[in-house]
């Protein structure tokens, strides 16, 4: 392949003008729009030597027709089989070993799912956690209902994708459509996975395991929260060692201990919730976090003025994020402060039963 080579695309619709190349990387024309496309995924269709050039600027005048070229196999409205969910918009982006059985030395294919009506324009970043700067890993157009192969990620590309992101807008050709909000969504991505076999779990989209992250399922933006399983039990048993305070259990006062002004105390640490955590993946364990909460509250709601300490600790504010996150939505109306720092440090949120 070389400059000036009309091509087509090997997974998705539409092709063009190849204006430069720049490694494995081939910036294609498409409709006055430059889109990098890996050189792999490209196919030349007529040889950069048998284009025929347009004639020069000079020779034309306003008499002189213009022609318009047609875009290289775009389909039909028609052409697109529209589901009767597609229009609420679902994406993935997952990653497939190419030998699950050779974890260690083998390259993964990235692909990125559109379930959906829409067509998506999108970009696909990615940096370490040591760089405040992005790189660009693909961007172009996945049609609707499609899975696009973005390209084979290599091992050494691994510490790169410390931290991902996915950019996109939607829309659909030739035909109404509900407007959809431009999306961007950030990722911490934990690369050990992909030397851990248990990682790599069925998936609906694809046959094989998969590591797949959900941007968007229904209109809403996922955003995971990646937690260090390891490293949050070593915080936990350390807190525990270091507090000097007697542990307390999650408590359900009886009605008749109950008082204005009598603060009921929740430990919320996970240690406080279950005897091992052995098994338990991070999500497990915030699920269990918050169906306490949602418990003692429930349970207090009639109660007002009881004022109620769930100690959270401090960490990476994970589980303060998802106990604010209730209190806004499920648990709205409620006195929300910060505990008493002098007790509890800067780990515990009061809320006041209104």
């Amino acid at each position: 392949m070389k400059k000036g080579d009309i091509v087509r695309y090997l997974n998705a619709v539409g092709g063009g003008r190849v204006v430069r190349i720049e490694g494995n990387i081939a910036y294609v024309d498409e409709d006055g729009f430059e889109t990098p496309v890996l050189v792999k995924e490209c196919v030349v269709v007529t040889p950069a030597e048998q284009v025929t050039p347009p004639p020069p600027a000079s020779r034309l005048s306003a008499d002189t027709p213009k022609v318009i070229e047609k875009p290289i196999e775009q389909p039909l409205p028609e052409d697109i089989e529209e589901t009767d969910y597609g229009n609420k918009i679902s994406a993935t982006l997952a990653f497939e070993p190419r030998d699950i059985k050779t974890l260690s030395t083998t390259t993964f294919d990235t692909y990125l799912v559109n379930d959906s009506n829409y067509y998506l324009y999108f970009s696909f970043l990615s940096r370490s956690r040591f760089d405040n700067d992005w790189t660009l890993r693909y961007a172009g157009t996945v049609e609707p209902n499609i899975q696009l192969l973005l390209g084979e990620l290599l091992r050494e590309d691994l510490p790169s994708l410390e931290r991902i992101a996915v950019q996109y807008f939607a829309f659909k050709r030739d035909k109404p459509f509900e407007m959809k909000p431009a999306v961007t969504a950030e990722y911490k991505l934990d690369v050990t996975k992909f030397n851990k076999l248990h990682c790599f779990r069925e998936h609906l989209y694809f046959d094989t395991p998969v590591i797949a992250i959900d941007i968007v399922k229904d209109d809403t933006v996922q955003r995971p929260v990646a937690i260090d399983a390891p490293k949050l039990e070593k915080e936990l048993n350390d807190k525990k060692k270091a507090d000097m305070r007697p542990s307390r259990r999650p408590v359900k006062r009886h009605p008749n201990h109950k008082s204005k002004g009598d603060i009921i105390e929740v430990d919320l640490h996970i240690t406080e919730l279950v005897d091992s955590i052995r098994g338990l993946s991070a999500a497990d364990m915030l699920n269990l976090q918050i169906d306490e909460f949602r418990r003692v509250m429930d349970t207090n709601l009639k109660n007002h003025g009881q004022k109620i300490v769930f100690i959270h600790g401090k960490g990476e504010g994970v589980l303060r994020q998802a106990i604010t996150k209730e209190l806004n939505h499920r648990y709205k109306g409620h006195q929300v402060q910060d505990a008493s720092f002098r007790e509890y440090g800067f780990g515990a949120t009061q809320v006041t039963i209104r």
